[in-house]
């Protein structure tokens, strides 16, 4: 969903050359992006920032709340920490800068049909550095303080915030996949999520990753 019908046309052909067994709609406003979604209950949608009447954020507010199913990716020209926290707290799963989408927004699309989280490539190296850094919870080892969680429950919080799954973090961990699916199901049920972007949502707030 743009304001603006060339981005349009060049993204409905992008998908549409590649992604052959779904169908593709447009919207040209975040209020008409919000229309659509009621009438298509679409499994994603894929929202710029800056439109007329109402913005990505407000839009992608709008269509949690309207079609809790339909996975988010946000489109945008600019980068930056603050941007991103609040991509992320609206509940989308990725974030995709325009500069890099003939490179990464078909990436983004297949991660979101598995309902996996992806993450510009500026912003994944940022939240890398965090999780290099000694200073970081999870690197440290220690617990996170005013939660349930224990040591090992934050750091697999936080790899699968930075879109591990769930074999890379047993790899990462040096234990077994079942583990960390167990892990994964005490997080779920201590915090009480009910999604995973819920669990995305809580690692930014707890600067467990750095959007």
């Amino acid at each position: 969903m743009d304001d603006h019908p060339v981005v349009r046309r060049g993204l409905r052909s992008l998908l549409a050359a590649t992604q052959t067994d779904v169908e593709v709609a447009e919207a040209s406003s975040g209020a008409e992006a919000v229309e659509q979604v009621k009438k298509f209950k679409p499994n994603l949608v894929v929202l710029d920032l800056t439109m007329p009447e109402m913005n990505g954020l407000e839009a992608a507010h709008a269509i949690r709340a309207e079609s809790p199913s339909t996975d988010i990716l946000i489109l945008t020209m600019h980068f930056s920490d603050d941007l991103a926290r609040e991509v992320l707290r609206t509940g989308a799963l990725g974030y995709v800068l325009k500069s890099d989408a003939d490179m990464e927004l078909l990436a983004a699309v297949e991660h979101a049909r598995r309902h996996r989280p992806f993450f510009t490539s500026k912003l994944a190296t940022t939240m890398m550095q965090k999780f290099m850094d000694p200073a970081s919870p999870a690197a440290a080892g220690g617990g996170l303080p005013g939660t349930p969680l224990t040591p090992r429950e934050v750091a697999v919080t936080q790899l699968l915030a930075e879109g591990k799954s769930n074999k890379q973090v047993a790899a990462e961990l040096k234990v077994s996949t079942r583990t960390v699916e167990s892990h994964r199901n005490h997080i779920m049920r201590k915090m009480s999520f009910s999604s995973f972007s819920d669990l995305i949502r809580f690692a930014v707030r707890a600067n467990l990753v750095d959007p």
